[in-house]
C-alpha cells in the first residue's frame, strides 16, 4: 500500500544524501509518495521539480539554543566522568564574556550546566527544551501542516539541527511515526544528538553501538544499521568523465598527475593554507628531480574566508583551484548549500588525483572508494600561536579510535617527510588503501551501494508496525 513519507529537511545538509542521490528514486519505486517537507532556503520544487511542502516559519524559542548549549556541555561532561576520559571536554566552544549581555548568558549557562550535569540532569534539560519547543508559534504551525498533509512517516534527513526540534514533536504528539537519520561519523560522541525520534538509522554497526552507549534512553529495537547515502555516488560510473574532457574543462594538464588538496573549515584547520604551501613546496622539488605533478585545491564548501589567497598565487605554476559547486543561499555558513552537480564534480576529482591530502577530513573515504591513498598531515606550523588551534587535537577525537591500525592514512608527522611520503605513493611504492577499506567498512558500514534501498527497507518495516 503506498504511503505519504515526509522527508524533512530541517538544514541543508541532508540535500546531498537525500535529494541529489536515487534515496527519491528508490522510494517511489516501492510505491510511496514522497513530500520533501523543506525547512530550508533551498527551493526542491523550482530547482528539481519534486513535491515539498514549505515551512515558512523558521523562529524557534530565542531560549532553545542557550539550553541546547547547556544539553551539550552536560552531556560531555557526563561522558567524561562516565568513561573517565578527558577527550570530551575538547569537544566545547568557549563561552563568551564579550558584553554584559553575553556575560550574564553565560553565568546562567555554567550554573545550570554545574547544577544538572547527571544522567537524569540530562533528562530534565532535554524535557525543558522540548517545553520550550512546543511553547512555539512553529510548533502549532507544524503541527497544522501535518493535520492538513497526513504523512505517514516523517523522516528527518538530520539529528543535529535546533530547526528539526518543534516539527518532530508536532509529529511525535499527533502519533506519527518519526525516524532521524545520524547525519556523519563523528556527531556521536560530540553530543550533536538534538531530536529524540521513535527511530535512529545510523551508519553502521559502529555508530549503532555509540548511540546506545552515550543515549541510555533508547532502546536498541529503535537503532538500525542502514549504511549513508553520502558515498554512493562514488559507485555510479555514469559520473565518470573522460580524462581529456575533465582536464580541458578545468584547464588541467592530461599528462601531469594531480595531488587533491581538500581544504577544511577554519575551525577544524585555522592554519590550513600552510599545508597547502608546503605540499606546493613539495611538489616543486619533485617536479626539478623530473617528476610532473601538479595539485588540485578544492576548497571546504563552507569556507568563505580569504586565508588560501596568497599561497594560491604565490604557487599558481603547481595548483589549480576548483571550487565545488555548492550555492550560497543566504548570509550564514549553513545557507551555503550543496547541488547535485558537485556530486559528479567530486567523482571527477577522486577519479583524475593520484591521491588526496588534508587535515582529518572524511575525504579519506570518498577516495578509498576510488582505490586512491590519503595523507593527513599532523605536525605544528610554526604560525601556530595561544588561542590557535592545534590540529593534532583532531586525531584524538573519539572517531579516530575507530581506525583499524595507524596505516588506514598515512600520516605525515614533520614537514621534512611530506615529499618523500608522496613520491613513494606516486611511484606505487606506498598506499593505504588496503587498510583504508577496512576502516571505510567500520564506519560506513558493509554496504555502501545499498545505503538507500536499506532506508527504504528499514521504513517499510516500520510502517507495518
Amino acid at each position: 500500500m503506498s504511503k505519504k513519507i515526509f522527508v524533512f529537511f530541517p538544514d541543508g545538509v541532508g540535500l546531498r544524501n537525500f535529494a541529489f542521490t536515487k534515496f527519491k528514486e528508490l522510494g517511489e519505486q516501492k510505491g510511496h509518495q514522497i513530500v520533501y517537507w523543506n525547512n530550508t532556503v533551498f527551493s526542491l520544487k523550482e530547482e528539481l521539480g519534486y513535491d515539498e511542502v514549505k515551512i515558512e516559519n523558521h523562529r524557534i524559542n530565542r531560549l532553545t539554543p542557550i539550553y541546547s548549549r547547556i544539553r551539550k556541555h552536560i552531556e560531555l561532561n557526563v561522558s567524561q566522568k562516565k568513561f573517565k576520559d578527558d577527550v570530551y571536554p575538547t569537544y566545547k566552544f568557549p563561552f563568551s564574556y564579550n558584553g554584559i549581555k553575553n556575560t550574564l548568558i553565560t553565568l546562567y549557562t555554567k550554573l545550570l550546566i554545574g547544577l544538572n550535569s547527571t544522567e537524569k540532569g540530562i533528562v530534565r534539560i532535554r524535557k525543558r527544551i522540548n517545553r520550550l519547543e512546543r511553547s512555539t508559534e512553529k510548533y502549532q504551525y507544524c503541527k497544522a501542516q501535518l493535520l492538513e498533509h497526513q504523512p505517514d512517516l516523517v523522516f528527518c534527513t538530520t539529528q543535529r539541527a535546533t530547526q528539526s526540534i518543534s516539527a518532530l514533536l508536532a509529529a511525535k504528539d499527533l502519533g506519527i511515526p518519526t525516524v532521524a537519520f545520524v547525519y556523519s561519523w563523528d556527531n556521536v560522541p560530540k553530543a550533536m544528538q538534538v531530536v529524540e525520534t521513535d527511530y535512529y538509522f545510523v551508519w553502521s554497526d559502529l555508530m549503532k553501538s555509540e548511540v546506545l552507549k552515550y543515549y541510555p534512553f533508547i532502546n536498541e529495537s529503535q537503532v538500525i544499521v542502514t549504511g549513508t547515502p553520502q558515498f554512493e555516488p562514488h559507485y555510479d560510473n555514469l559520473l565518470l568523465k573522460e580524462r581529456a574532457a575533465f582536464c580541458a574543462e578545468h584547464h588541467l594538464d592530461i599528462d601531469k598527475k594531480y595531488i587533491c588538496y581538500s581544504g577544511d573549515d577554519e575551525t577544524t584547520s585555522p592554519l590550513d593554507q600552510y599545508y597547502l604551501e608546503d605540499l606546493a613546496h613539495a611538489v616543486r622539488n619533485l617536479n626539478a628531480k623530473g617528476k610532473n605533478i601538479g595539485i588540485i585545491y578544492r576548497k571546504c564548501p563552507v569556507d568563505t574566508t580569504n586565508r588560501y589567497d596568497a599561497v594560491l598565487q604565490a604557487n599558481a605554476d603547481v595548483i589549480v583551484a576548483i571550487d565545488p559547486i555548492w550555492k550560497p543561499m543566504g548570509k550564514q555558513w549553513n545557507e551555503i548549500l550543496p547541488t547535485k552537480e558537485d556530486l559528479g564534480l567530486l567523482y571527477n576529482v577522486c577519479a583524475h588525483s593520484e591521491m588526496v591530502t588534508n587535515v582529518c577530513s572524511s575525504t579519506v573515504f570518498d577516495f578509498v572508494a576510488h582505490e586512491k591513498p590519503c595523507i593527513y598531515f599532523n605536525y605544528e606550523q610554526p604560525q601556530l600561536r595561544k588561542g590557535i588551534r592545534d590540529i593534532g587535537q583532531n586525531y584524538k577525537y573519539v572517531h579516530f579510535r575507530s581506525m583499524p591500525s595507524p596505516q588506514a592514512a598515512v600520516f605525515c608527522t614533520d614537514k621534512k617527510d611530506l615529499e618523500n611520503l608522496v613520491n613513494q605513493i606516486i611511484e606505487g611504492q606506498l598506499s593505504n588503501v588496503s587498510e583504508g577499506k577496512k576502516w571505510y567498512k567500520i564506519v560506513a558500514g558493509t554496504t555502501p551501494t545499498q545505503a538507500s534501498e536499506k532506508i527504504w527497507e528499514s521504513i517499510d518495516l516500520i510502517l507495518k508496525k
